[in-house]
């Protein structure tokens, strides 16, 4: 069974919903990085999201560009997260899920880039440049692996949503809002019925992400949804901090 899986059914198990940190990595380096996926599962991260950097993303705001940015100043390569993913798997089973742009996937292989994820034992991917319409040109090379294609649902979906989600494994990134990820003040006030019409055609988890930066934010979801996904705070965090993994392990607590 996909760790995934595993982590969901502990969870439910236990009355609890997941919580999903989103790091960039290479930021601040690559050695930190390891390092953070520990103190985050330390902290109580159920799946960690590795992002994989690149120079035009579509989906992220400015404090994930700013990282990935920094990353690749630090010389990072895209072989550096499988090296990550690795190290990790040695030492944690929690699972791991890569955010990558399919252009990113296209420049360095599309079968060099599975074989690395299997290597590295990775569990999931989230790619927000494929849509459903052209999974076909990607999703066939998953289906002797164990690797998950995490589907990306938006809340202007709409009708698309019963196709979108139909073999969804892992969970269901439900878009929270429109635009690129960053920290908001405001939630859309169709968020939770579009979550609940997600869930109305799958049994895969429901999670939600963009803009969810405090607890304040996740206590608003968590009555629905089956976790909540947070990034740029969390990025945020760590630039801030200077990496310092004590106050990013304080301040994944407190979310807990």
């Amino acid at each position: 069974m996909n760790r995934i899986d595993k982590k969901f059914q502990s969870l439910k198990a236990e009355g609890k919903k997941a919580l999903i940190p989103y790091i960039c990595s290479g930021d601040p380096s690559v050695e930190m990085t390891e390092k953070l996926v520990y103190a985050l599962e330390e902290a109580g991260a159920d799946i960690i999201e590795l992002g994989i950097p690149f120079s035009d993303p579509l989906a992220d705001g400015p404090v994930i560009q700013a990282a990935g940015l920094r990353a690749f100043a630090g010389g990072y390569r895209l072989a550096d997260t499988f090296k990550i993913a690795e190290n990790v798997r040695k030492n944690s089973e929690i699972p791991l899920v890569i955010m990558v742009y399919y252009s990113s996937i296209i420049g360095y292989g599309r079968e060099r880039f599975l074989e690395g994820c299997v290597n590295a034992d990775v569990d999931g991917l989230i790619i927000p440049d494929l849509p459903y319409e052209e999974y076909d040109e990607f999703k066939p090379l998953l289906e002797n692996t164990d690797i998950y294609m995490i589907p990306l649902v938006g809340l202007t979906s709409g009708d698309r949503i019963p196709m979108l989600v139909k073999e969804a494994k892992g969970f269901v990134y439900c878009v929270s809002s429109m635009g690129v990820t960053g920290v908001r003040k405001e939630f859309d006030t169709r968020v939770e019925s579009f979550v609940k019409e997600v869930q109305k055609h799958t049994d895969t988890p429901a999670c939600i992400g963009f803009g969810i930066s405090s607890k304040d934010d996740i206590d608003k979801f968590e009555s629905y949804a089956d976790g909540c996904i947070m990034g740029s705070a969390i990025v945020r965090k760590i630039f801030e901090s200077n990496g310092d993994l004590e106050k990013v392990k304080d301040f994944v607590k407190e979310l807990r």
